[in-house]
């Protein structure tokens, strides 16, 4: 692989995030520096900590980089359960993004298993 960009899970990671942008711009004003701002945040750095992994030096210096983003990949399922029990997110959105999640989830698990053994 010649940049982060071509790690399959930062491709899903990616997607998973300009949907969190779009959905969440729907929010209400009142959420503008919580729970709308929190969700970005999370969901910039699950491809953040990938891209900043691929480029150390060092696996174990790069696992934790890839296992914060599996934290802030729960981060975000986390919190879009709560904008969807709140009412910020219909059920076809909620749906789009869980899946999104489970699939981003699985192919960073892989990822990372690969770079343990490699």
């Amino acid at each position: 692989m010649k940049t982060f960009k071509d790690i399959i899970a930062w491709q899903k990671g990616y997607r998973l995030t300009l949907i969190v942008y779009k959905l969440t711009s729907a929010f209400p004003k009142c959420e503008e520096f919580g729970l709308k701002s929190q969700l970005r945040r999370a969901g910039v750095s699950i491809i953040s900590n990938i891209a900043e992994g691929f480029k150390r030096r060092s696996t174990k210096d790069s696992l934790r980089f890839f296992n914060q983003s599996e934290s802030s990949l729960e981060e975000v399922k986390c919190q879009t359960m709560l904008a969807h029990d709140l009412g910020y997110l219909n059920k076809k959105n909620y749906k789009e993004l869980y899946d999104l999640e489970e699939e981003t989830g699985k192919v960073l698990f892989g990822w990372i298993q690969s770079q343990k053994i490699g």
